[in-house]
């Protein structure tokens, strides 16, 4: 059972884009790294984490070209991977959400 809480508290600690975009306040999420903003527009609500991701991917690139990363593995892969069951697992929600508000603004 021990070993059941690590993983959630894992899960829910590494997919922090889920967590950002579950339901944002004011209907808008700020998209950026290191200073660098992104190019998105809006996020849809449905896989809201992988989308928020894609959207730190697409964006002004840093000045020296390189990602954080963990052990060599870019922490966005870490977090799109955990964002991935996290946002499955409130799929029934966040289509309901994107339903009734639509996508999410991107500041």
């Amino acid at each position: 059972m021990k070993i059941f809480w690590v993983l959630c508290l894992a899960l829910f600690n590494y997919s922090c884009s889920t967590m950002k975009t579950i339901d944002p306040i004011y209907n808008q999420v700020k998209v950026s790294y290191q200073g660098h903003k992104s190019y998105c527009k809006g996020i849809p609500r449905v896989y809201s984490g992988i989308s928020y991701n894609a959207c730190l991917l697409y964006g002004e690139p840093n000045a020296n070209g390189t990602l954080s990363s963990i052990n060599g593995v870019p922490t966005f892969l870490i977090d799109s991977a955990f964002s991935l069951v996290a946002d499955t697992v409130v799929l029934p929600y966040t289509i309901y959400t994107q339903v009734n508000k639509g996508n999410i603004k991107v500041n």
